[in-house]
């Protein structure tokens, strides 16, 4: 149960991303940075710091007191809840001119992509299109392979209505964030209908996305692309939950010796990132992540430097101010202000 706080971070790769997970961060002047992870109201583990332990109630209201994302007061101290979202997977269906497009624009958004398509030839194009993983069989085998989870986005995108429903069958049963298919209404229609006669219910087919995308009157793949990736980010953005702990801040964690991690713990005003937003920063300064870029992020670069020297705190606090006249000669036209959460692993 009690860890070392850098054990903590590791074992957040390998939660049950369906369960509702939690981690809090102490913000107590003597206790800054101590962490406590939670997953569906149980605790899994703290750091040995954390302050207000003392029985089981107290871990039960830790948890319970605040539901989703944030800074909040309990008893006497003051803390930090995020609810840990996986990675954010974007799956398609189908390897045509506006799956290959939306694969581009998925992976330049952030999303781990992956492809399913059943030709060789068109699954080979997904790979160049940069989709981190293809899977080049059947869709029903292939679909039946991935299980789905809160942060999973499908997209059906294939070249036939029997090759679509083939598909929304099998993702109507997963879990999800998001499905759409493409088509129109009157094949849309044929197929919820087919389906409603096996069995689905309408209000689970009411839930699909189609007409997929935004109505933006897109003609190109591409921009037929942008309207499918403008719907999911909306969708995604609605959720309560914060950005969370990517692999690429998780890899960061594990393979330096030293690392400080960079929180936003608050945000108001037109800030450009949001709550839960990280980078991370090792000893020679150079970053994953972003927080935003510019000079408010250089700032935070240089104050993590204050957190390796020798008998440094095991965290800070930075306010960031991109209102003032400085930040505007800079260029930070966002404007906003940002508290940031330093702590060192």
């Amino acid at each position: 149960m009690e860890k070392a706080r850098k054990e903590i971070i590791r074992e957040i790769a390998g939660l049950n991303s369906s369960e509702e997970n939690v981690l809090f961060h102490s913000l107590a002047e003597g206790s800054l940075g101590e962490l406590a992870l939670f997953s569906s109201g149980k605790c899994l583990s703290h750091s040995p710091k954390f302050p207000f332990f003392a029985s089981e109630k107290d871990k039960e209201e830790c948890f319970w007191v605040n539901r989703k994302e944030g800074i909040f007061s309990l008893g006497e101290g003051k803390f930090f809840a995020e609810t840990l979202a996986s990675e954010k997977k974007l799956i398609i269906c189908g390897a045509g001119h506006v799956a290959i497009a939306t694969i581009r624009l998925g992976k330049m958004l952030g999303f781990s992509v992956t492809c399913i398509e059943d030709r060789p030839l068109f699954a080979k194009e997904a790979e160049k299109a940069g989709a981190g993983r293809v899977i080049c069989e059947d869709f029903a085998k292939a679909l039946d392979s991935l299980e789905g989870d809160r942060d999973s986005y499908f997209v059906i995108l294939t070249r036939g209505h029997v090759h679509d429903q083939i598909c929304l069958r099998r993702i109507l049963e997963k879990p999800k964030a998001y499905m759409g298919m493409m088509g129109s209404r009157r094949r849309v229609a044929m197929i919820k209908k087919n389906l409603l006669e096996e069995g689905f219910s309408q209000e689970l087919l009411n839930s699909l996305h189609s007409p997929i995308g935004l109505k933006i009157g897109a003609e190109s793949p591409e921009e037929i692309a942008l309207s499918i990736m403008a719907e999911i980010v909306g969708v995604k953005s609605a959720g309560k939950n914060t950005i969370g702990y990517s692999e690429e801040i998780l890899d960061a964690v594990e393979k330096e010796e030293k690392l400080v991690l960079a929180t936003i713990i608050e945000r108001k005003g037109s800030a450009p990132r949001s709550v839960g937003t990280k980078m991370s920063i090792n000893p020679l300064g150079e970053i994953t992540g972003t927080i935003g870029g510019g000079c408010a992020e250089a700032e935070v670069i240089q104050k993590s430097r204050e957190l390796f020297l020798e008998n440094a705190p095991e965290g800070l606090l930075y306010h960031v101010d991109l209102t003032d006249d400085a930040a505007a000669e800079e260029g930070m036209v966002c404007g906003g202000i940002l508290e940031i959460l330093l702590e060192r692993y």
